[in-house]
């Protein structure tokens, strides 16, 4: 996408007792509007599009540091992978919906909150004329690990948003299905042995989708800087935010 605009960190307000500031990006999309996407921490964000609130793994006070949805505006939009504590939290989901928040979880996830709509690896939903959302495979490949993400339970998701193409992959290792995820502008790619990928891994996935930037994320105490390392030479753009 030749008019991809990619804005610098935005640092927003102090987060008391947190160690780190949430992290802001900007890109432009097709039409020119803007997709502004904070990190919150770990697998957990929010982007705002045209005056919509959409948010990907919600996940409230589970994890530290804490996040009190009740101070967000509520969504329009909500996105969950998987079951983990640390993508599904069902009272950060009810603090931010509101009558007319649309709610897209895997099968699993679905069964647990009661409501929403469930997308299978391969669906797609058009939710509006400028944005649409595929759900893809996500899970672990490594032998004796499988079961911490078997295959085709688990989503990972593509956000177009008005031409805008953002890849969201879930837990999930570089995965073969990967190379059919094409003409992507923003990926976010996690990496954390056992459960999701190693550096080396998560380079090859990117590698494999040829993102313009990626965020590694997920990462809890693996050393991501190595992944930026390790695609120097490539004309991805590297951006490491506060998703430990």
């Amino acid at each position: 996408m030749k008019n991809l605009i990619i804005g610098g960190i935005v640092m927003l307000g102090t987060l008391i007792g947190c160690a780190a500031e949430p992290q802001t990006d900007v890109f432009k999309t097709k039409g020119g509007k803007d997709v502004t996407i904070t990190a919150i921490k770990h697998a957990t964000m929010r982007i705002q599009y045209d005056g919509k609130e959409i948010h990907v793994d919600p996940v409230g006070k589970k994890m530290d540091p804490a996040t009190d949805y009740a101070k967000f505006p509520k969504a329009d939009l909500i996105f969950v992978t998987h079951e983990h504590f640390d993508h599904y939290d069902k009272d950060a989901i009810d603090a931010l919906k509101k009558e007319g928040t649309e709610i897209y979880l895997n099968p699993a996830v679905k069964k647990l909150y009661g409501s929403g709509t469930a997308l299978t690896n391969g669906e797609t939903k058009a939710i509006s004329k400028e944005i649409k959302v595929e759900a893809v495979p996500a899970y672990n490949t490594t032998k004796g690990r499988e079961k911490f993400h078997p295959k085709g339970r688990d989503n990972g998701y593509v956000l177009t948003i008005d031409g805008l193409r953002i890849y969201i992959a879930g837990d999930t290792e570089d995965i073969p299905e990967m190379k059919d995820i094409k003409d992507i502008d923003v990926a976010f790619l996690p990496c954390n042995q056992p459960y999701t990928m190693t550096p080396e891994q998560a380079a090859k996935a990117a590698k494999t989708i040829t993102p313009k930037v990626l965020f590694p994320y997920h990462f809890s105490d693996t050393p991501v800087k190595k992944v930026a390392e390790l695609l120097k030479d490539t004309k991805i753009d590297v951006r490491i935010r506060n998703y430990k």
